[in-house]
């Protein structure tokens, strides 16, 4: 092992003792909402979500909710389009987004016989508990479908009532890039030298190419106020792909006096989900999270959460030397 792999190890498993997720509700600025479904002249909510996806533009978890996540995505979109930045939908950002291709936003999927076999378990809520787990993998087949198709729960029955999860199935789901949490991110080689900020205001990251293009937007949580997001200007040390995540209980203000230190297994519901970006900033770093619903609407332990998904289209985009700003 190189000295250079040795000391991006060590840099990964120290950050790692710092970030997970907690549920304290984040203060978030004011946002505009996009009218209700039956309001919009030009497509749906549901319709908009996925199309923005497609563009690179992550709306989070596609719900057809007119919520934060939606309203700062859209905005950002508009303005890369020079549309009235309103964070509300309509019929110019409708047609911008490429609706008249006639793809459809749903398309169907058969329910595999892979999708179903698992192995599935419980994750019990306890890091000491999940400590003793081979792996924090998926914990149904139901889980597994909304993270492959970047759809919540609530949706995805919404979609199919009455349609049981099982092999040969078919299933309504949002025609969006399918995320498999086994494929260890390709580096795209097209982006070229993008710089990254973090943007704790709007609760996003923003990609952007050095001729200004944003190339990638998506909903982030970040920091909280005993970890706050530290602004600065910092870079990409390294990505680790399916990181152990080593629960170090000195470092959170918020452990247990019990609790003791435990190395978690790797695995789509690991605390930090399937992949760390190690930033040359202690203890901090961009990853994924086994709560999707939570992005953009709750705090973290002071690092940058982003769904699995949007995480590994993240991993894919950076690379050692990556600029990274967090305002």
């Amino acid at each position: 092992m190189s000295k250079r792999t040795v000391q991006l190890t060590f840099a990964i498993v120290t950050s790692l003792s710092l970030c997970a997720d907690i549920s304290a509700t984040a203060k978030k600025p004011p946002v505009r909402r996009a009218p209700p479904a039956a309001a919009l002249r030009c497509g749906d909510l549901v319709s908009f979500q996925v199309l923005l996806d497609r563009q690179g533009f992550s709306p989070g978890q596609i719900d057809g909710k007119a919520g934060a996540n939606f309203s700062h995505t859209l905005a950002a979109f508009q303005t890369e389009k020079s549309l009235p930045s309103t964070g509300q939908p309509d019929c110019a950002t409708w047609k911008a987004l490429g609706a008249d291709s006639g793809e459809p936003a749903i398309t169907t999927y058969t329910v595999t016989d892979k999708d179903v076999s698992g192995p599935f378990s419980k994750i019990p809520p306890r890091l000491a508990q999940q400590s003793k787990l081979d792996a924090l993998g998926y914990q149904s087949t139901t889980e597994l479908i909304t993270e492959r198709f970047h759809v919540s729960p609530a949706m995805l029955a919404q979609l199919n009532r009455g349609v049981p999860m099982t092999a040969g199935s078919t299933i309504k789901v949002p025609a969006v890039t399918a995320f498999d949490a086994n494929a260890k991110p390709v580096h795209d080689t097209q982006a070229g030298d993008i710089t990254i900020q973090v943007s704790r205001e709007e609760s996003a990251l923003r990609a952007t190419r050095a001729d200004g293009t944003l190339i990638f937007f998506a909903p982030v949580s970040s920091g909280s106020l005993h970890d706050p997001l530290p602004p600065g200007a910092w870079k990409v040390n390294g990505v680790s792909w399916h990181p152990v995540f080593h629960y170090n209980p000195d470092l959170f203000w918020d452990a247990k006096a019990a609790d003791e230190k435990a190395a978690i297994k790797a695995g789509p519901n690991n605390p930090v989900g399937v992949v760390w970006v190690a930033l040359n900033l202690e203890h901090y770093g961009i990853h994924g999270t086994p709560e999707p619903g939570n992005i953009g609407h709750t705090e973290s332990h002071g690092c940058v959460r982003m769904t699995n998904w949007d995480a590994a289209r993240l991993a894919a985009l950076v690379k050692p030397g990556t600029a990274v700003t967090f305002k």
